[in-house]
């Protein structure tokens, strides 16, 4: 393949319009959490990962596994994880069978805020996802996010 070659131009610009996307749909729902519940798109998702823990064995996340899940650095992870629990939305606190490890939980006032900002969310893409639609270039792939479905779990 070379630089020119039209499969890889096709490629970029696959990537290209993906990214757009993703910008786009990013930023709308960010300006609808900030305006309505004071939370980034960050926090958001940080509260809802979170949020989907239990008690179970494996139920509870490392801060690798979050940092993952919210596509951040484990640093700026750390630094998010302390801003919300200085608003009292989160909680840390040793694990119980490896005091090395220091595990996050959501507070009943970050359910609560998840739970109002939720709707939200949810509104706001579908707003998002609708607006590029409107566009040729962005349809195909708009259409590609409606069509996934979420993962089941193994039988």
């Amino acid at each position: 393949m070379t630089a020119t070659d039209p499969a890889l131009t096709a490629l970029a610009q696959g990537w290209c319009a993906l990214s757009l996307l993703h910008g786009r749909i990013e930023a709308h729902i960010g300006r609808a959490l900030e305006a309505k519940h004071n939370l980034s798109v960050r926090e958001y998702s940080l509260l809802d990962v979170l949020s989907r823990q239990h008690s179970g064995e494996g139920g509870h996340l490392q801060m690798k596994q979050v940092a993952d899940a919210v596509v951040l650095s484990q640093s700026a992870t750390t630094r998010l994880v302390t801003r919300l629990e200085d608003r009292g939305l989160l909680a840390r606190y040793l694990c119980p069978t490896d005091r090395r490890g220091i595990y996050t939980d959501v507070s009943e006032a970050g359910l609560t805020l998840l739970s109002e900002a939720r709707p939200t969310n949810d509104a706001a893409l579908r707003e998002a996802l609708d607006e590029a639609a409107k566009d040729p270039e962005l349809a195909p792939l708009v259409r590609a996010v409606e069509e996934l479905k979420a993962p089941t779990a193994a039988a």
